[in-house]
């Protein structure tokens, strides 16, 4: 069985670290590797939307796709993923030091 404190370090040192970094939308352009957003909304958007459907959220339409990937763009800055990414790595890694230096995980 899974404890409080277990799940707690697993969203802290799991998704958390990478959330604390960026947001989904870039989480999202990342997640679509070379292809960035533009790849995600092709072939990883579609499972995301049946989860939103049953969780009585918006119609996922190719205008809202179009605008979340015109909104990453901006975002992103003209940096690739690859360049993203690496500096993504580079705050974890920065975060990851700092809480073994603190010898916990931090409430």
């Amino acid at each position: 069985m899974l404890s409080v404190a277990d799940a707690d370090i697993a969203v802290s040192y799991g998704p958390g670290l990478r959330w604390g970094v960026m947001g989904q939308s870039l989480q999202w352009h990342l997640g679509g590797g070379a292809g960035g957003i533009h790849h995600f909304m092709e072939h990883l958007m579609p499972p995301l939307e049946a989860m939103m459907k049953d969780l009585q959220m918006p119609d996922v339409t190719p205008a809202l796709k179009q605008a979340i990937v015109d909104g990453v763009a901006k975002e992103a800055g003209g940096h690739s993923v690859e360049q993203l990414a690496q500096d993504e790595n580079e705050v974890i890694l920065g975060t990851l030091a700092l809480r073994q230096k603190a010898g916990r995980t931090l409430p």
